[in-house]
């Protein structure tokens, strides 16, 4: 190797010649080092497999990002059948393939699909068989809103567009409920709330409770099997309070699970939901077929109920004794005029009075049909003398006779009558047959 020495040619004179000695060094060793690598590549040259090289850069991969978060839009959005998930990650530049295990998938509340902007968190890695680099995801979040409140208007648009929300699908509240069922945690501040306001104001009713789970992953089921259970019952109660005290969105994340939503939607059983505060909604307020605020509210609705119909009845109550009374006045009023009057002091004057009227009536009552009988005398004495006067009879005692033929027409000319023919003649005591001799119809 030369060893000539490197001057820049433009460098004044009058400069340090330390620096040009220096610069000069670094040339060397740069020359010195790259003859040395020449000659190491022709005694030794290593040869990978596609297999190693992949498995190298995977170390590599994997080594310098162990965990990192990685923002992106959901892309080629793929659910396989084994309950894995894969899709692509990409901004307006690259992409890079995802992958989310089934044991991870199932702990997201919200729905991934393409278009979905997501923050994820996991470890860059190697599959392979494909000599492809991906991130396998451990935790996923929407950008820019929570997962839980994501998913939670997610199902709300599912279930309103499938109709669980309509009012008419709503079963009427009974005014008056004799049983009531609870579907809440046995030890929760909700129950007491609840018993202590039913027991309280209302003592006839028969309260039935089913303890449940109200958070954590098993709630869902337990509180849909609940209500399922209710329906079964026998004998079955007139309503159900479905709820829990207050908490976090995650807390009450259960009342807002779509198995509950469908079993309280799927219910004979009218259904209050009571499911923490106030300022709390969940899905299982907007199915349900009335939604309280509290567990408390939901206990008072109840008992609401039961006191506007008592009152209702004080009411009528009230307007019914004095109606009763206004009667009783008027009663005792036209009693005490009957009491006053002369035929209640004198009653045996009174009757005589009306017996002198009933005979008084009678004689003219006979009088009328008297002069009625003898008026309808004279009407038939009239009619019969007219009867008397047409009957053919008193004509044939005056002399008459009446002939007819053997047929019993009646002859009224001689030249209807033949020679040789037999008429019968009608007297007025009796009758005899003739034969026609000679006609003259003049």
């Amino acid at each position: 190797m030369s060893t000539a020495k490197y001057f820049d040619p433009d460098m004044p004179s009058q400069i340090n010649l330390k620096k040009q000695e220096r610069f000069n060094h670094k040339i060397l060793a740069a020359a010195t080092q790259q003859e040395s690598r020449r000659r190491d590549s022709n005694r030794t040259r290593h040869i990978y497999t596609v297999s190693e090289l992949t498995q190298n850069i995977k170390q590599i991969l994997e080594n310098s990002f162990p965990a990192i978060w990685l923002e992106g839009e959901i892309s080629n959005f793929t659910h396989h059948l084994s309950g894995h998930i894969y899709f692509s990650l990409k901004d307006e530049n690259a992409i890079i393939s995802a992958c989310l295990f089934k044991n991870v998938n199932q702990r997201i509340k919200f729905k991934l699909e393409d278009g979905l902007k997501v923050i994820c968190f996991g470890r860059i890695t190697v599959y392979g068989k494909r000599g492809q680099y991906q991130i396998v995801i451990e935790r996923i979040e929407p950008k820019g809103i929570g997962a839980l409140q994501l998913a939670f208007e997610q199902l709300k648009e599912k279930l309103f567009k499938q109709g669980l929300f309509d009012s008419v699908h709503k079963r009427p509240i009974p005014i008056i409920p004799f049983s009531v069922g609870i579907v809440t945690s046995a030890s929760g501040a909700a129950i007491r709330d609840i018993l202590k306001i039913l027991t309280t104001e209302a003592g006839f009713l028969r309260i039935v409770l089913r303890p449940t789970v109200v958070q954590g992953e098993e709630a869902k089921y337990d509180i849909a099997q609940a209500i399922a259970e209710f329906n079964q019952y026998s004998p079955r109660v007139d309503l159900l309070i479905v709820g829990r005290g207050g908490g976090s969105i995650e807390d009450l994340w259960a009342f807002n699970e779509e198995v509950v939503a469908r079993a309280i939607f799927d219910s004979d059983i009218p259904i209050i939901s009571a499911v923490g505060h106030e300022i709390d909604h969940t899905i299982a307020d907007l199915v349900a077929d009335l939604s309280a605020p509290t567990p408390s509210a939901a206990a008072k609705i109840i008992v609401h109920k039961k006191n506007e119909i008592l009152k209702n009845l004080g009411e009528r109550c009230l307007l019914l004794t004095s109606a009763i009374r206004e009667k009783i006045y008027h009663l005792e009023e036209g009693l005490n005029l009957i009491y006053a009057s002369p035929a209640f002091r004198h009653p045996l004057q009174r009757i005589e009075e009306f017996q002198q009227d009933l005979d008084s009536l009678t004689h003219s009552v006979f009088l009328a049909i008297q002069h009625l009988v003898q008026i309808a005398d004279q009407k038939l004495a009239a009619v019969s003398g007219k009867f008397q006067a047409l009957n053919p009879i008193s004509i044939l005692a005056r002399g008459f006779s009446l002939t007819t033929t053997i047929g019993g027409k009646i002859i009224k000319q001689a030249n209807c009558l033949k020679q040789g023919e037999l008429v019968n003649t009608r007297l007025a005591q009796g009758s005899f047959q003739s034969e026609i001799k000679k006609i003259e119809d003049k």
